[in-house]
Formats: structure tokens, C-alpha cells, sequence
């Protein structure tokens, strides 16, 4: 019996150990954010990890943690995939304007020009963010992938994007 309350109080300090550093921890997470502005690009999918790297160098001093990155617009998205062979980028074009056609007789948006509401499906599907595990200071991506700013408009202008990174 005695034993057993023993071990009982053993557990709770234990127990108070562990919630002591997980409410340390806290304390010690950074968090930055801004907003960019990307330049406008034609319609297609485009490789903007580098860019995303030069505007946030405040990644280098998180050793695990995360990069949200959020594109405000409805007519562009984000994505995540084939960084090194630019035919994929080709390909992607291609097979969304098939899966998701301009003209459609279905279509009652479309006082803003044939390539807008196929602009927002698009961007539907792909969706408006991305999540990056940042590891040592660096974005931890696969070998082969990159982030995509993703122009579904013919003219969509410049972009912005807002870039949060929070970790240790």
C-alpha cells in the first residue's frame, strides 16, 4: 500500500515536470509575419520558393517550426509539387484547363471576362494556403518540391501573399 502512494506521488511529480516545460516551451516560440507583393505573371503555375526564402530570412532562426504561407486572392492559389522539370508546371496548366474550361453555358459570373470563374474554381480547388515545416533554419521540403503561386487569370496583376512562421 505504501508502495503504491509512492509511486502515485512519483507519477504526479512526473506528471507537473512535464507540464512545467511544455509551459516553458511556450514562452520560448517566435512568431513573424508579413505581407509581400509578387510581381504580376501570365497565366500558368509558377516556382516562388526562392522568393518566399529571401522575404522571410527570419526562418534561419527557428530550429523546428512551421511556414504558413496565404495568398489573398480569389482568382490565384497555392500549391506544393515538381520543382526541378518545368513540363510539370506545363502539364498542370493544361489539365486544369480542360478539368475546368472557360465559355462554360453553365456559367452566370462572368461580367468580369471568360477566364474569371474558372479563375475561382481553380483557386478552389488548389486552395489559398500552404504549411512548411521549417527544421534547423530551413524550410523542410522533399528534394523535388517547390512552392507554386498558381495564375489562373489571364491579367491577374500582382499578388500578395501574407507569410507567417512560428517555431522554436
Amino acid at each position: 500500500m505504501i508502495f503504491f502512494n509512492n509511486g502515485c506521488v512519483w507519477k504526479l511529480i512526473i506528471l507537473k515536470e512535464i507540464i512545467f516545460l511544455n509551459l516553458k516551451n511556450i514562452y520560448d516560440v517566435k512568431f513573424y509575419q508579413k505581407e509581400i507583393k509578387l510581381p504580376a505573371r501570365r497565366r500558368g503555375f509558377h516556382l516562388i520558393t526562392r522568393e518566399i526564402e529571401h522575404a522571410m530570412p527570419e526562418i534561419k532562426e527557428i530550429k523546428v517550426g512551421q511556414l504558413q504561407v496565404f495568398i489573398k486572392h480569389t482568382s490565384a492559389s497555392l500549391t506544393i509539387n515538381e520543382n526541378a522539370d518545368s513540363t510539370v508546371r506545363g502539364d498542370f496548366e493544361s489539365h486544369f484547363n480542360i478539368m475546368v474550361p472557360e465559355n462554360a453555358p453553365y456559367y452566370i459570373h462572368t461580367y468580369e471576362g471568360p477566364d474569371d470563374m474558372p479563375a475561382h474554381i481553380k483557386a478552389s480547388l488548389l486552395g489559398t494556403s500552404v504549411q512548411i515545416p521549417i527544421t534547423n533554419g530551413k524550410l523542410n521540403l522533399g528534394i523535388w518540391q517547390g512552392v507554386y503561386l498558381c495564375e489562373h487569370r489571364d491579367y491577374g496583376g500582382s499578388r500578395k501573399l501574407v507569410l507567417t512562421a512560428f517555431g522554436q
